[in-house]
Order: C-alpha cells, then structure tokens, then sequence
C-alpha cells in the first residue's frame, strides 16, 4: 500500500511538472528572458502607493501605470519619490546590472510589495507592461469593473531584448491615417515592447509630410480620388473626377508625434521612397520625371499602373520614378532631406529603393548619356548610381542611408544598412559584404497578407497565418550575427483602408513579430504561445479592439484522389473540434464532427465549417463552395 501511495505520488508531482512545461502560468507578450513563479499572490491596495524617482523621461510610465491601477479598480493611488514601503516601487539602479542592458528589467511580485527595477527609465516602462499584462483582462477597461479580483501572481522576471531593432512598419500613404491614429498606434505596439515605428510618408498614392520648400507636395501630392473595391483593379481617375481624399501630417505634428514616440520609448524612422514609388512627388513636381507629358499624371488612387510578369519582374505604365540623370532630381531630394532631417532624431532615412521600373529611363536620351559619361553598364548600375549620390545627400544631414534590398543591385556606399523584405536572401548577401541589416522578409513578417482562407479573406496576393509568422527568427543560418540589427513586420495599408481592419491584420500577427525580436530563440513555444494569445484576445473584448481569429479556423487541403475530391482540415491549434455541414444549414456543435478525410456527397455544392472548445464557439463559420475546393484540387 505505501509503494502505490509513494508512485501515486510521484505520479502527480510528474503531472504537475509537465503542466507546468507545457501550460504557460503568465500571459506576458513577448516571452521574458527568466520568469520564476512563487506561491501566493499580491492584492491591489485600495489606496495604492506608488514610488518612483522624480524624472522627466518616467513621467509617461507612471501616467500610464497610474491610470490602469486606478480607472478599472475604482481605487485611488499617489506617487512619492521616498517610500520604501511603498506596495509598488519603481527603481533606477545605482549600480548597472549588467545583464539586463539598457532596456532590460528586474520585476518581483510578492505578497506585499511589487518591486521594478532597471538601468534606464526604458526597463520600467517594459517593465511596467510586464505588469500589467499579469493583472486580469479587465485592467484594460475605460470604466470601473465589477466583481474583479485584483491580484497579480507571485514571480520574479529577469528580461531584457534579444534584438536592439524590433520595428513595425506603418504605411500611411496608400491610406492615410489620422496624426491621433498614428499615436494609437504607437500605444499598441509599445505594449509588446517594439521599440521602432518605420513611418512609410510617401509613394505614389500620396505624399503625407509637409516640406515646406516644396509646398506642391502637399497641396498637389496628397491629395487623390476616392475610390472603393479591390485595390489595384479601379479605374483611372478621369480629369473632372474630385481629388477627394487623402492629408497630410504639418512639421507641427510631426515633431508631436516624435515626441508622443519618444515618451514611450519609441524611435521613428522615416521614409521617403525613391526613385521608384514617386508618382505623388512627379505629379507635384513633374520635370522630376525623364518622360515628357508627366504633367498631365494624377495621383494614383488604386488603378492599375504596373504590369507584373509573374517572375519577379514588372514594366511600368506610366513613369512613377525619378530621373537619375536630372539634376533637378537631386536639388529636389537635398531640400526634402534637409527638412526630415531636422524633424527626425532618429539616426537613419529610409529612402526606399524597392520596385524602381526602369523601362522608361530605357527609352530616356538623357539617361543613355549618363551612362555613358559614368560608365555605367545597365539600369541597375544607373540605379546604383542614384542611391550613391543620395547616400552622399543623406550623410550630408548627418544621417545614415537605409533602404530595401533592391539598393545592393548596383552597388551602394559601404556604411548603408540594407532592410530584408524579398525573403531573406537580401539580408543574408548583405551581412556578407558586411552591411548592417534589419530582416523584414514577406516570408513571415508582411502583415498585409491574407491570415485565413481566401475564402473568407479581403484579396490579397499571398497568405501568411500566424503559425508561420511565429517561425520568423532574425537571424538566418550561416549569417554572423553582429551585422542583424533586428527584424520588424511590415503592414502596407493598400488593402487596409480605416483603423478597424488596420487592427484585424496587425493582431495577433504582431505578437508573433514581438516574440521573435525580444524573447530568446530558446524561450519560444508554439503552444504555451498560442495560449498566451488567447488571453490577450480577451484584453482585447475589454479595450474593443479588433483581432483575427484566423489560428482558430480551418485549413483546407482538397486532393485529386482518383479524379475524386478528398478534403482534409486543420488548425493551427490543436485542442479544438471542427464540425462541418454539406446540406446548405451552418454547423454548430451539434453537428457532425471532423475526425479524417472525407469526401463530399455526389450533389452536394457547399461545406460549411466552424470550432468550437466545449461549448464556446472560437472561429466565424466557413462557407466553401465544393467547385473551388475541386478547383484547387484540379478537379475538372
């Protein structure tokens, strides 16, 4: 009887040790460095006292720290600079701790104290958001919740990042976006401790910063036609139609937003894409262009101006790049650098480089000239040529030149950094010729993707669920890590028209994005991820923001077995049901239940699927027409 008491012990504590491994006990986006769980929990005072040292730079943290402790609770709290038994302490050490670096912290929960401690005033700012998200989900109410338990569980967290450049970038030229939009935005990325906002200001939907030595930029180039449908398939805008839509951000609400990042520990690096992408700059400024009749563009408000040819190449239709060969050019370029240069701490531009068609500098006589006054061999060499010569423009301000991978295709200064997006070959040639690099490849990090099926999926060209943007490691195999800066995800808005869909692509996507540029490659867990997620999605239903709830839907994978249809599902998690329906009704729980490949009855013309955990209902229900699974399977 003692041998079966002393395994059925043993059994236990094994048990709880593998739910311990396998179930995260913190919902803490991204995963901390260290983190220690202890027995007990702290309870919010009602009268909470909160100690921090008297800095400038911390005056955002304890705003933000302050209100979540108070507006949701009801309770009442204070700041002192001197209170050792102050239930929540914020401290600046008076020693650096090595290990934590400059935006590392220190956080220890007990039973009667919560104690933040950091080098800088940027660690308990993470810290704090550490914090927080160890509090219930309705510490992110506007109003007083009732019946909440405020506690926060027992642990010490050792954390600090694994990468210096952890960067979201913000196209608001496709659409534009309000300056408190911007700020918005900001606010929820620093939540998740991204600490670099990539500003994409111009292309050829528009130009959205004021350069006040060029004032058609604005009063020209920001401005276009108000269309709707699918982005890229619009008409082109006909001369009597309004120029309706679009804006601009003054250098009044600029430096604002500087300074708004800045409070949060947030740099902004602005880009200003040439030569390519310039339709907004030529429309406002036309002898920027080597084609004549450029004065006669407008701006492009969504109709087709490309043709891609399936292999990575395109032709252009009309001239949306500058002339390398126009001195103009480059004058033009020196005023609009010396302006974001002085709006913009930051120590590196943008300055694009991506897509330049080239066909008509082909056909440009100023441009053969060039080339054969320079020496140059082809069009990328001439391209080459251009990146140069404002590289020489940007270090002239004091900055440094970054730009997409394409600028290494004709040679560039040694001291320009080189963003990854076409996968990661880009990065990893560039680390090789010794350029710092930030990786931002389509493969895991474009958040403008389709997550879910096409199906049920506003358009876009590629699809990129959550599982795969999990995978994403800054750090290709073979590359020497001290030339990767960092990563960052990219969410380009030409599908993304107002703040609502804006939330639905970015989340939970970015949480992925955050994990892989914080937390160790060591520390990363699908599952115990997948789970965090769920309970930041329930942060989310408090502050009603939008989310995808893509990783809980099915996958569909058709197959020609035979000339017959066979159909597979999956999730991307593994815990819950699918139950599905062939006779035209929408499925519940009731439903029969996917347990293997099926095949659909002779007649039937649509599967309906949806899944539940128990009795909750997590994804949408999925209509999917049986032709377009036949198609997919090449059924005829």
């Amino acid at each position: 009887m003692k041998k079966t008491v002393f395994f059925f012990s043993c059994y236990l504590l094994c048990v709880a040790a593998f739910a311990q491994t396998s179930s995260p006990r913190h919902s803490i986006i991204p995963e901390p460095v260290k983190i220690a769980h202890n027995q007990g929990t702290f309870t919010l005072p009602e009268n909470i006292v909160i100690e921090a040292p008297n800095l400038p730079a911390l005056a955002t943290t304890i705003t933000l720290l302050k209100d979540r402790l108070t507006i949701p609770t009801g309770y009442k709290a204070s700041v002192t600079t001197n209170a050792a038994t102050a239930p929540i302490r914020l401290v600046i050490n008076k020693t650096a701790n090595a290990e934590i670096g400059k935006e590392g912290y220190q956080l220890t929960v007990g039973k009667d104290a919560v104690v933040i401690s950091a080098n800088e005033p940027g660690g308990l700012y993470y810290g704090v958001q550490s914090l927080l998200q160890l509090l219930p989900s309705e510490i992110e109410s506007k109003a007083v919740a009732t019946g909440v338990k405020w506690e926060i569980p027992a642990v010490e967290v050792t954390d600090y990042p694994r990468f210096g450049w952890r960067g979201l970038m913000f196209d608001v030229s496709r659409h534009f976006f309000t300056k408190q939009e911007v700020k918005d935005f900001i606010d929820n990325m620093a939540r998740y401790k991204f600490n670099l906002l990539h500003w994409h200001l111009t292309d050829d939907e528009g130009w959205r910063i004021e350069i006040k030595s060029l004032p058609n930029l604005t009063k020209k180039g920001a401005w276009r036609t108000d269309k709707s449908g699918y982005f890229g398939t619009f008409s082109a805008p006909l001369p009597n139609e309004p120029l309706n839509y679009g804006g601009f951000y003054t250098q009044d609400d600029i430096k604002e937003v500087v300074q708004y990042a800045k409070e949060r520990f947030v740099n902004i690096l602005p880009e200003v894409d040439v030569p390519g992408h310039s339709l907004a700059a030529i429309v406002s400024y036309p002898e920027l262009a080597c084609t004549p009749g450029a004065e006669n563009y407008r701006v492009r408000s969504g109709e087709k101006i490309m043709d891609w040819h399936g292999n990575g190449t395109f032709t252009a239709l009309v001239d949306n790049s500058l002339c390398p060969a126009s001195e103009k050019v480059y004058t033009f370029l020196d005023k609009v650098f010396t302006e974001v240069a002085a709006l913009f701490p930051f120590e590196y531009i943008h300055v694009g480089g991506d897509e330049c068609a080239k066909n008509f500098w082909e056909k440009s006589a100023d441009v053969k000239t060039l080339m054969k006054k320079e020496g140059l061999k082809d069009m990328h060499e001439v391209q080459g040529y251009f990146e140069k010569r404002v590289g020489k423009i940007i270090s002239s301000k004091g900055k440094k030149l970054i730009g997409w991978d394409e600028i290494l295709e004709g040679g560039v200064a040694a001291d320009a950094a080189v963003m990854s997006w076409r996968g990661e070959k880009g990065g990893i040639e560039a680390a090789k010729l010794k350029h710092e690099v930030v990786m931002s490849p389509t493969t895991f990090v474009y958040l403008d993707y389709m997550q879910g099926d096409p199906i049920l999926e506003p358009r876009v060209y590629a699809t990129l669920r959550l599982n795969k943007a999990y995978q994403f490691d800054p750090v290709p195999a073979g590359v020497d890590p001290k030339y990767i800066k960092g990563g960052q995800g990219n969410i380009w808005t030409e599908q993304i028209p107002n703040v609502r869909h804006l939330e639905y692509m970015i989340w939970p996507r970015a949480f992925a994005v955050s994990e892989s540029v914080w937390s160790p490659r060591e520390k990363k867990n699908w599952k115990n991820f997948t789970q965090k997620v769920e309970q930041q999605f329930k942060r989310y239903d408090v502050l009603e923001m939008k989310y995808a709830t893509s990783m809980f839907e099915p996958i569909f994978t058709p197959k020609n077995k035979a000339g017959k249809l066979e159909i597979e599902l999956a999730t991307e998690v593994d815990d819950i049901d699918i139950y599905y329906s062939f006779d035209n009704s929408f499925p519940d729980r009731f439903y029969p239940k996917y347990n293997k490949p099926m095949e659909a009855p002779k007649d039937a013309v649509m599967l309906r699927v949806v899944t539940y955990r128990g009795k909750e209902q997590l994804g949408r229900v999925i209509s999917m027409p049986v032709e377009e699974l036949k198609k997919r399977a090449k059924i005829s």
